[in-house]
């Protein structure tokens, strides 16, 4: 809806913001590819999970720089902005804000350095207990004698705060840090990170938002859809599991496992949120949406001379009914 500016709203009732849980991530480790620009693809398939912000993050091995900005995947990124971007790992991120304004300083990847090196991040979801990582963060912090969640700007993102947890062990390696905070996080998160050398990717423990592994010749794919593996030409592997982060580096691809799996999912992925061309936990979205509408005609049927999808993402449960 539009507000009394004309400017476009996303609030149902005035003061009260309505479901966002989207954001589309992508992530790849590729020696030898131009990473930059199989990220600005992958991120370009999933720009209908987000549509305030996009981002890329590269590093060569030594340093990471991170390009991002407001507005369409097509419009943040140049050809010339993409030949800058060099390296052999690179995560994408197109934001449709859940915690935190719309503004730049919470656009994402985030970055931080670290005291091995530095670390960027893209979220999709939505915590339930920031708060409580905070303090967390807070009393890490008062340990190491550093100060409290040092931000960015104005950041005021739940990612900032993952991010800064993460970079909050001076004496373990990434690895061992993610595996030490994911277990205190709650809430929905699909996440790729990078340091210097190596992709990470983890999912809640619920596996309440989506994320694949994708293969490519020389590397791996990380990514929200199977649509953003397509696009790039990798072959899908499998999902990742919930409570599952996976480590890709110069030796391999890695499991480790930081909480037992409770899979739950999210059926609006279903309904909504997901590309009708994507699969998710070995289900194709457009069959779903398909006998969604089915399964409804036998329920409530009416006399009625034409179906008419609303929003656009109705199209195949209407064609079912």
């Amino acid at each position: 809806m539009t507000r009394g500016d004309g400017k476009l709203s996303h609030d149902l009732l005035p003061g009260e913001k309505g479901p966002q849980d989207a954001c589309g991530v992508f992530g790849v480790w590729a020696p030898g590819d131009e990473v930059a620009k199989l990220t600005y693809f992958g991120l370009y398939a999933l720009q209908h999970r987000g549509q305030e912000s996009a981002g890329i993050a590269v590093s060569d091995g030594s340093h990471i720089v991170v390009y991002k900005d407001m507005g369409l995947v097509s419009q943040v990124f140049t050809e010339a902005s993409l030949e800058s971007l060099h390296g052999h790992v690179a995560i994408g991120h197109t934001r449709y804000s859940t915690t935190g304004a719309s503004v730049w300083e919470n656009a994402q990847p985030t970055f931080r350095t670290t005291a091995t090196g530095h670390l960027a991040l893209g979220h999709n979801g939505n915590l339930t207990n920031t708060a409580d990582l905070r303090t967390r963060l807070a009393d890490l912090a008062a340990k190491s004698g550093e100060l409290p969640l040092p931000t960015r700007g104005q950041a005021t993102s739940d990612t900032e705060t993952l991010s800064a947890l993460i970079a909050a062990h001076p004496d373990l390696s990434v690895t061992e840090a993610a595996l030490m905070e994911l277990p205190h996080v709650r809430g929905a998160f699909s996440l790729v990170f990078m340091d210097d050398d190596a992709l990470y990717g983890a999912r809640d423990p619920q596996g309440i938002r989506p994320l694949v592994l994708g293969r490519l010749e020389r590397g791996w794919v990380i990514a929200s859809e199977t649509a953003a593996l397509d696009i790039v030409g990798a072959s899908f592997v499998r999902e990742v599991e919930p409570g599952e982060l996976i480590v890709v580096d110069e030796n391999g691809l890695r499991s480790h496992r930081f909480a037992e799996p409770e899979p739950k999912g999210c059926l609006f992925e279903y309904v909504y949120l997901a590309r009708p061309d994507t699969s998710i936990a070995g289900r194709a979205v457009q069959a779903v949406r398909v006998e969604i509408g089915r399964r409804l005609a036998r329920e409530h049927a009416v006399d009625a001379d034409l179906v008419i999808p609303v929003p656009e993402s109705g199209r195949y449960a209407a064609i079912g009914y």
